[in-house]
């Protein structure tokens, strides 16, 4: 895994965030975003979640990943069972966490860009190699087995994601 690579995409992010941020007027973040239910304003705050769930991710590999391989198959079985509220949860989470409003949201990104910089520089190279399996009905970014460095990843991805639906330039 490429350590800096990961650093500088995060950066990258933090600083797109910021940018839109900057430069949203009310009118844009009012607006619908492209492909999902959500307002740009919503969306912004969807984008910065998906960094925030890494740390979860991070603790449940660290967890599941250290446990027999069944037992993180049959709870990634579980939770794809339970898509549907998880769908639901997401899309109302978003709607109502984009309340927070997008200054905030951006300052929330720094924080936890920050902890996840200080994360992944005291991972151990064996810490990266361990993994578990995931709910792949959740996410189109969650692979059936994912390690701790495809953790790491993740937020970017779905950064970049998400990032294609905001209709902030009209």
């Amino acid at each position: 895994m490429d350590r800096q690579a990961v650093h500088e995409q995060w950066e990258r992010d933090r600083a797109t965030l910021h940018e839109l941020v900057a430069t949203a007027t009310a009118a844009d973040l009012r607006r619908r975003s492209a492909g999902t239910r959500w307002t740009n304003r919503q969306l912004l705050f969807h984008l910065v979640f998906g960094y925030q769930i890494v740390r979860a991710l991070l603790v449940l590999v660290r967890l599941f990943g250290r446990l027999p391989d069944p037992v993180s198959r049959r709870f990634a079985a579980a939770l794809n069972a339970a898509t549907p509220p998880f769908h639901a949860i997401n899309y109302l989470g978003s709607c109502g966490g984009g309340q927070i409003g997008p200054r905030r949201a951006a300052a929330w990104l720094d924080h936890i860009i920050a902890s996840l910089h200080r994360s992944l520089d005291r991972a151990t190279e064996a810490d990266l190699a361990r993994g578990m399996h995931y709910p792949t009905r959740w996410d189109p970014f969650f692979q059936a087995t994912m390690t701790m460095a495809d953790v790491y990843r993740y937020p970017s991805l779905h950064f970049a994601f998400h990032r294609q639906q905001l209709t902030l330039d009209g």
